[in-house]
């Protein structure tokens, strides 16, 4: 075991270099862009780190090990395999025309600009109707962030969940508060890189520790013969193909990610795209193969079996019993890294939704940029403190708070924003309606149980929105010419 001091004090450090990052991004924010954007500035590096930081969260280093932990290799392979495949397809076809389109469309900061601006929509009801979207499932996005870092707290400190949960709390909000867009992005870039050693270290350290890949893997066939078989579940259920779809789907979350989506927006160029993708691309493969052995390899290293979500804290358990002071602060630091990366990127958009699009938009329409500027500083507190409330519950699963929030962004977001850059008859009656069924089917699918319910919500969720987008846009009146020519003009346009 290791020292519980100096794993403080390596914590302490780390959090206080990030606070400072804050604090020097807070002399740099000047207006509304810089908070939101950051100017558009982003470089290949950081775009590719902190879209894939913000994306993975706590649930990389604590739900996915876990579920792999629990049912071997089998769902949890398949669910990162999913993610793989988003990941490669949002950067490949969506970030490039983004990019563009965000800008030239009135040069939109946030989603709900973007959906406003592309369809000319004077009545405000796409720009309402996405924010509140985007504040209904980041409450929970973020809740299940502040979960994971008071569960590390607590298994590594032993200090009360609820001490924990406000330590973590306090310094997420700190420097998203202060600094805003770019300090949001740097520090994820940092917890990108500190993420990616953390993952690798563990599970390779755990290996060696067994005695190599062969003895990990007859080991694992000990525990039970299908524990390392992609196509059955420990006990020797096949997978059913429900679990397999269900599994794979959650790849179609990305479309539909506001914080993962803005990163596109915010590079300099879109020319610097292509780099980036190949960054984001090594760093989605190697971690996600990492976080699952993380799982298979504590389920024989450990002597003492983890039960229910206690399967979650596999990371940290392995972490302390693996390694001297010094080397297990750092990488638990890194669990710290992935949930603030994500709750700071999560808490800047619904900052920007409601400072935007409910503030700017219905109450106060001359409000200046510094008056939102600080409009969004007091709501990234005041999300906190409800997000908070909703993370008191210490036997809250990560993975399932997390799927819940990732299934109602990316059905009632992916669908419209796919189609809003690829189908030119696509009209504003099309997108509200895509946007509100895909998160109300989310939502009621969820409370249903049993035969085709038992489907992850996102696969119904994206169906439906797509067939209202068509639908509703087909039997509406086309865009009007003005719309359509600017988009033709995305086709050719160098930005």
């Amino acid at each position: 075991m290791v020292d519980k001091i100096g794993i403080g004090i390596v914590f302490a450090l780390y959090l206080l270099s990030m606070l400072a990052v804050g604090s020097l991004f807070f002399r740099k924010t000047q207006n509304l862009s810089d908070y939101f954007l950051g100017g558009r500035k982003l470089n290949s590096w950081v775009t590719s780190l902190s879209a894939q930081a913000s994306d993975m969260s706590g649930w990389l280093l604590l739900g996915l090990p876990g579920l792999a932990y629990l049912t071997g290799i089998g769902e949890a392979f398949w669910v990162a395999l999913g993610l793989a495949i988003g990941t490669y397809l949002n950067w490949k076809f969506i970030s490039v025309r983004l990019r563009k389109y965000t800008q030239i469309a009135g040069d939109s900061l946030t989603l709900p600009d973007y959906f406003e601006n592309r369809f000319k929509d004077n009545t405000k009801i796409l720009r309402v109707s996405s924010a509140l979207i985007i504040l209904i499932f980041f409450l929970i996005y973020t809740a299940a962030q502040f979960v994971a870092g008071a569960k590390l707290f607590h298994t590594v400190f032993g200090i009360p969940y609820l001490t924990g949960l406000i330590v973590g709390a306090v310094v997420i909000v700190g420097y998203t508060f202060l600094g805003g867009f770019l300090a949001v992005c740097w520090t994820d870039f940092i917890q990108g890189m500190l993420m990616f050693f953390a993952l690798i270290i563990v599970p390779v350290s755990a290996v060696i520790f067994l005695g190599g890949p062969a003895n990990t893997v007859e080991k694992l066939k000990l525990v039970d013969s299908n524990f390392v078989n992609i196509l059955f579940a420990p006990g020797g259920k096949r997978l059913s193909a429900m679990t397999i779809v269900s599994s794979l789907a959650w790849g179609l979350g990305y479309f539909g990610m506001p914080h993962i989506l803005v990163r596109f927006m915010a590079i300099k160029s879109s020319s610097q795209i292509k780099k980036a993708r190949k960054i984001a691309m090594v760093w989605v493969v190697m971690t996600l193969c990492a976080a699952v052995l993380v799982g298979i390899t504590g389920r024989v290293y450990l002597t003492k079996e983890l039960q229910g979500n206690m399967s979650e804290t596999v990371f940290m358990v392995m972490v302390n019993q693996m390694f001297p002071t010094f080397v297990a602060g750092v990488l638990l630091a890194a669990i710290l890294a992935a949930t603030m990366s994500t709750a700071d990127s999560q808490l800047l958009v619904t900052a920007s939704a409601i400072s935007q699009d409910f503030y700017k938009a219905l109450l106060r329409k001359s409000a200046s940029d510094k008056e939102l500027l600080w409009i969004g500083r007091l709501t990234v507190i005041l999300i906190s403190v409800i997000a908070f409330l909703m993370a008191l519950n210490p036997d809250s699963s990560v993975f399932r708070l997390v799927a819940y929030a990732w299934a109602g962004l990316g059905a009632a977001f992916g669908p419209t924003i796919i189609l809003s850059l690829f189908w030119k008859r696509m009209n504003k009656q099309g997108a509200f309606a895509g946007i509100l069924t895909g998160g109300i089917t989310v939502l009621i699918w969820k409370q249903l149980q049993g035969g085709i319910f038992d489907m992850y919500e996102i696969v119904p969720g994206f169906i439906v929105s797509i067939i209202f987008i068509v639908a509703v846009s087909l039997f509406t009146q086309p865009p009007i010419k003005e719309i359509q020519e600017e988009f033709d003009s995305v086709n050719v346009a160098e930005v």
